[in-house]
């Protein structure tokens, strides 16, 4: 039934998260617009299919008994970047290094934190994506989008409501597909000096070579997630092949694991923590699909 859109029938999420883990989405395709987006939900609400939204899949964990219905992955088929003066519209599929870069490249300073992060502008903007003192609340200043009746919108960075990896766009339902950053001028030099800096510390400190989610729980008010396990001794804790980084200690890794696994690990962390210091961790990553 998406035949014309170039689906994927079956297709492993495994192949398509950075944790390397899920089971088989029943439908996946790689939209080339807005429009076609709006055409996808058309056409799964007709065939009464629920419609999942990706992007890099770089903050998901799906479930080993996959996604049913149609997915719908932001990503490869809507990259474009576009820079006019200080200002550089990106589509939701466009990765945030490679904005970064391009912001680098021309000059402008304000991204310099997102060039390691392994996710879309889509997925940046609908969790507000941050890290070492940067957040992409700080340099958006309008977000394009769609609901699921193909009603296109403009958001003001006001209207996006931006929190701590929180957004207005799943409050609204809201499908991103495209972000207006305003940056400010710098040197060119300096600007890549600062991303080299930050990219080496994250070589340094984060298990970069092993497949993860990225920080796996969200930072508790007043504390460190990574601090707090490291505390309660869980560095190299395991559940099968899912396991607590030895490096960092916030990084939950997938060392040959299966989706229970590491679900399992995220539970047995959680209550580990509540108990031993009385703090509740919340997850960072977002749990989809069916369990086996």
């Amino acid at each position: 039934m998406f035949e014309r859109f170039g689906a994927l029938v079956n297709e492993p999420m495994s192949e398509h998260t950075t944790l390397r883990l899920g089971g088989p989405a029943d439908y996946l395709v790689f939209p080339r617009s807005a429009e076609e987006i709006a055409a996808l939900f058309a056409e799964a609400d007709a065939h009464h299919l629920p419609v999942t939204v990706i992007g890099h899949g770089s903050n998901l964990l799906v479930l080993d008994g996959g996604i049913r219905g149609l997915v719908i992955c932001i990503g490869k088929n809507m990259r474009k970047i576009v820079r006019t003066g200080n200002i550089i519209s990106a589509q939701a599929g466009a990765m945030l290094g490679s904005v970064a870069a391009e912001a680098a490249e021309a000059g402008l300073s304000g991204l310099e934190f997102a060039s390691g992060i392994p996710g879309t502008v889509g997925g940046g903007v609908t969790m507000n994506a941050g890290a070492y003192d940067g957040e992409i609340a700080q340099t958006v200043i309008a977000v394009n989008g769609l609901y699921p009746d193909g009603k296109q919108v403009t958001l003001s960075r006001e209207e996006m409501k931006f929190g701590y990896r929180r957004s207005a766009v799943t409050e609204k339902n809201l499908i991103v597909t495209e972000a207006m950053f305003e940056l400010r001028e710098g040197k060119p030099a300096e600007i890549r000096a600062r991303m080299s800096e930050l990219n080496a510390r994250r070589a340094e400190k984060q298990p970069l070579d092993v497949p993860s989610a990225g920080s796996t729980f969200k930072r508790p008010e007043g504390y460190y997630a990574a601090a707090l396990i490291d505390q309660c001794g869980l560095k190299g804790y395991s559940v099968g092949g899912a396991m607590v980084s030895m490096k960092h200690a916030g990084f939950l890794v997938n060392t040959g694991s299966s989706s229970r696994d590491f679900l399992e690990l995220m539970k047995k962390v959680q209550q580990i923590v509540e108990e031993r210091v009385g703090v509740k961790l919340e997850p960072e990553i977002r749990i989809i699909g069916e369990e086996s």
